[in-house]
């Protein structure tokens, strides 16, 4: 029996979709799909933050009952969910909500649905369709490889282009920056301070592997400091690996500036001489980004 999900802002009954029925899955039986592509609603696998949409399914549905195998790329074996029909073409299986959008032996093209509390969320974060090709004809029609298929279109490119020029443009602005697809990355060269990337995954929470390139950051340990001291700040990496100081947090208004010049001078001095730098990149293209870094001092013993 389905959860009867209702849409928010939902579409007119006329302006639905033609409805699957159990017969348009009979063509689609014991074929193994592979996602070649993963887009917003507007063709492209990237938004502004610099988040990539990333294509990683493979699915099948077997020849009787109402299941799906999905890949599952840690056990690296193909795990059966329940397929679940709710209402209209939209299913649910291995903990997702999806929309079926068309079904062929050929291809597969889903909508991944946002569900909360029962309701299917009208804006960006269902505003993703997901395209599969079936493994025959990935390889015998077209005569190519999924992973071909799955490189970022040219208008991808396009448009990350236009971030990086204007990220490059205004370092020193965190609202011109987006997030690095291959981060910024820091390495000791001198034995005076260590490095530690600390990840955000966490699923429970809801925070995926996109978390980490998303919103990086960096545990630093600065030995033989001038004094003691533990702060957590965020900083621009520049397409030249230099860094500046972007946000950081003080509840004490009126200690602001000496707060921002203590770690500008803490960014400049230590940070960027003690570090080997190399800026985040998307498409292989270097550009400014930010990163949040916790940094403690220990002065050297007496």
């Amino acid at each position: 029996m389905g959860i009867l999900l209702a849409a928010c802002n939902a579409k007119p009954a006329k302006e639905e979709e033609k409805l699957l029925k159990k017969s348009d899955f009979k063509v689609i039986k014991g074929i193994r799909y592979t996602e070649v592509k993963r887009k917003f609603s507007n063709g492209l696998s990237f938004d502004t933050t610099g988040f990539q949409q990333e294509p990683s399914w493979i699915i099948q549905f077997p020849a009787a009952g109402d299941t799906v195998l999905a890949y599952d790329p840690d056990k690296k074996i193909m795990q059966p969910f329940y397929l679940q029909h709710d209402h209209a073409n939209v299913f649910n299986f291995a903990k997702e909500w999806f929309r079926f959008k068309l079904i062929s032996k050929d291809s597969l093209v889903f909508q991944r649905l946002q569900v909360t509390r029962k309701e299917i969320a009208d804006d960006i974060r269902s505003d993703v369709n997901m395209t599969f090709y079936a493994d025959d004809y990935i390889r015998k029609t077209l005569h190519t490889t999924a992973e071909e298929l799955q490189r970022p279109s040219s208008a991808d490119t396009i448009f990350i282009r236009k971030l990086v020029a204007q990220a490059n443009r205004n370092p020193d602005n965190r609202d011109s920056v987006f997030a690095a697809r291959q981060i910024a990355t820091l390495s000791p060269v001198s034995d005076m301070i260590t490095v530690e990337f600390l990840s955000s995954v966490d699923p429970l929470a809801g925070r995926t592997r996109a978390y980490d390139y998303l919103y990086p950051r960096y545990k630093i340990v600065i030995h033989r400091a001038y004094k003691d001291f533990a702060y957590g700040f965020n900083v621009i990496v520049d397409e030249k690996g230099k860094l500046r100081l972007s946000n950081f947090y003080t509840n004490l208004p009126e200690y602001r500036e000496t707060r921002k010049k203590v770690l500008e001078g803490i960014t400049s001095v230590y940070l960027q001489n003690l570090l080997k730098i190399k800026p985040g990149t998307t498409l292989g293209i270097p550009h400014a980004s930010e990163i949040t870094v916790t940094v403690t001092g220990r002065k050297a013993n007496k």
